[in-house]
């Protein structure tokens, strides 16, 4: 986004949110009138008229922020360091999260896509993996679908690709993060097929993520986590992924090793 004011950056969110002047008026129990005088910079919103504009266009915390700060305001929700005694709780929930989930792997990550935690189980997605991709800061994306990380072990690497990108864009569509969108970029240019989803098997529930693995194929079925009621940035854009087996043998193998 381009746009600088806080009449502009509304009217992006708005837009973003296919709302009409008249349907955010009416959602937020204000005019349509007052609300076309803030996006145009007829009229100034108080910080508080702001706040409730973005709890009813959902806006990202990170993004309420700038918003606040385009209107002048100090910024509201706090983005504090993971590692601060504020988080203990927050890492403890995740930690306890991640840990009661082995043997299957698991992983927390930030908006971003950058792995902040793992537990002992996603050692065995790793295998093979090019050292270079495990140098922190880790990005769970790209791990995943470069051709020197798990793309060359991914069974059916075309569908999980597809997958990837349609989730990552449906997450650009919510956050608008310009890291993201550049992400995306790159994750288009590796190699490994379709980019649009397939039509599902009349008996498919979810999209799996097959890797081969010493001659045996895991199925894994992925499950996302977040913390609910967030009243941080950095909470707000914590994500855990559990990746539960999809089947019998998979499930078998992974509690004898």
């Amino acid at each position: 986004m381009s746009t600088q004011t806080a009449g502009d950056l509304l009217r992006h969110w708005r837009l973003e949110r296919r709302l009409s002047q008249l349907e955010l008026a009416g959602r937020a129990e204000t005019s349509a009138r007052h609300l076309s005088f803030i996006e145009t910079g007829r009229a100034t919103p108080s910080r508080t008229m702001l706040v409730h504009l973005s709890e009813h266009l959902e806006i990202p915390l990170r993004e309420r922020n700038r918003l606040l700060l385009a209107a002048g305001y100090a910024p509201v929700y706090a983005e504090p360091s993971l590692d601060t005694p504020a988080m203990d709780a927050v890492r403890r929930a995740m930690r306890q999260i991640l840990v009661g989930h082995e043997p299957y792997p698991a992983l927390a990550i930030d908006q971003s896509w950058t792995m902040v935690d793992a537990n002992a189980g996603v050692a065995q997605l790793l295998t093979g993996i090019d050292p270079a991709l495990l140098a922190p800061p880790v990005n769970a994306l790209r791990l995943s679908l470069h051709p020197d990380g798990m793309a060359g072990s991914i069974a059916n690497l075309a569908e999980w690709r597809a997958h990837i990108l349609a989730r990552l864009s449906r997450q650009i569509e919510v956050t608008g993060a310009a890291e993201l969108i550049e992400l995306r970029d790159e994750l288009r240019s590796y190699p490994g097929g379709a980019t649009e989803l397939t039509l599902p098997e009349p008996d498919q529930t979810v999209v799996p993520l097959r890797l081969l693995r010493d001659g045996n194929e895991l199925s894994f079925i992925s499950v996302t986590t977040v913390f609910g009621t967030p009243m941080n940035v950095t909470v707000a854009e914590l994500a855990i992924e559990s990746f539960f087996p999809a089947d019998e043998d998979t499930m078998k193998l992974l509690t004898a090793r």
